[in-house]
């Protein structure tokens, strides 16, 4: 019963949040996929059961981008932008995470 609990303490800090963005909206709409920044340690099966323990659907695949962050300069200063690991989550037909309403 801890291991469970230890567990699903761990899926629930796995989602950072969604990404909203013009690329995020495109792939939602043509491929049924939803995006997420997800923890850098993350792997595909917790990101799944994180999704699902969340959301009550059923996610069919997870595709994971590790994004780079870039190089800024600030002045005379040379600085990088944190990595960025961002999950691709496809759902099963008929299934469907609306935001707006999982908020309220």
């Amino acid at each position: 019963m801890i291991q469970t609990r230890k567990n699903e303490h761990r899926l629930l800090s796995i989602l950072l949040g969604p990404v909203i963005s013009e690329k995020a909206t495109m792939v939602a709409e043509k491929n049924e996929q939803v995006v997420f920044e997800v923890a850098r340690d993350a792997n595909k099966l917790e990101i799944k059961g994180a999704v699902e323990l969340l959301f009550k659907v059923e996610v069919k695949s997870v595709q994971v981008v590790i994004q780079k962050g870039k190089a800024k300069k600030f002045g005379r200063f040379e600085g990088r932008r944190n990595h960025v690991k961002k999950a691709y989550v496809s759902l099963k037909p008929g299934q469907e995470i609306n935001f707006e309403t999982e908020v309220k």
